[in-house]
């Protein structure tokens, strides 16, 4: 059944008056998401911290094309194939994200509550290692859920009250027993969103306590300064994602749902090379070495 089953991606259809405004609109943010990870992810070579780009391109790059396209063809249709593939790599890369704020976290409680120890507690090694384990975890939950889906059925035309494929559309189209997906999806993202969000609070705690013992404003302002591109970015995106799913379904509706969506898979991947670029010493510190370079 699931060899012949079609999905239509509804995305912002009900709307036509604003198709092409949304079209000219999710083209220029996206193009701005291209050129900014990219020349994010050119300064990744020489510094290897700096991965977070990298996901951000991947994950927009999953969704973005297809909805802008969506917006003005006729044809919204993708096979099962398609589908599960789109939501296969979109599940690897926002839980990498999700992990890799995590490790940033920890990237700046070291730096500012241990700074004697920094060199040895984030050397090359645990930096590769901590990098590594949330594209291995990523990769993990994602193939777990995408075998949870290639179990469930579907017959025939599927319409999609979305923009993309997200396993929960999935689960209320499908005609099979979804109770164990149901409890995956939960205990997958509960654990991935509350941990990384729980080690980031406690990060913040305790680096919050250490610049209140600073004797010295500059240094204070230093610390602060240090944290404010990684604390803005963790506060946009996480808190879409609890919006969209600490929230219940029924509270929210679907437009403000979808443009919820719309922020953590196109807009936060344009903002996050913007936000880094004009607050991260390291981005500065290697574009500066490009330039005496060259």
């Amino acid at each position: 059944n699931n060899t012949k089953a079609t999905f239509i991606l509804l995305g912002f259809s009900e709307y036509p008056e604003l198709q092409i405004p949304l079209f000219l609109i999710f083209f220029t943010i996206y193009s701005i998401t291209l050129v900014g990870n990219i020349g994010m992810i050119l300064i990744i070579r020489i510094n290897p911290k700096l991965h977070l780009s990298f996901v951000d391109f991947c994950y927009s790059s999953i969704i973005a094309p297809k909805m802008i396209v969506n917006l003005v063809a006729k044809d919204r249709t993708l096979s099962f194939s398609e589908c599960i593939v789109q939501y296969f790599f979109f599940a690897i890369f926002v839980v990498t994200e999700a992990f890799l704020l995590a490790v940033m976290a920890y990237d700046r409680f070291v730096a500012i509550c241990n700074p004697l120890l920094y060199t040895s507690a984030m050397s090359q090694k645990v930096c590769v290692t901590l990098v590594v384990g949330s594209y291995v975890w990523g990769f993990t939950c994602s193939l777990t859920m995408t075998c949870s889906a290639l179990k469930l059925s579907f017959v025939g035309l599927n319409t999609i009250d979305h923009f993309f494929c997200e396993f929960s559309s999935l689960l209320s189209l499908s005609c099979s027993d979804t109770h164990v997906s149901q409890i995956l999806l939960f205990t997958l993202t509960t654990f991935s969103g509350l941990s990384t969000l729980l080690f980031i609070l406690f990060s913040y705690v305790f680096i919050i306590l250490t610049i209140h013992k600073m004797r010295s404003a500059s240094g204070r302002r230093k610390a602060f300064s240090t944290c404010a591109s990684h604390m803005t970015t963790i506060t946009i995106f996480y808190g879409i994602i609890l919006f969209l799913y600490c929230v219940p379904n029924s509270k929210n509706p679907k437009l403000m749902f979808k443009v919820a969506s719309v922020f953590y898979t196109v807009v936060i991947p344009m903002l996050n090379p913007l936000i880094y670029s004009l607050r991260n010493k390291d981005v500065k510190d290697t574009v500066r070495k490009i330039m005496s370079t060259k």
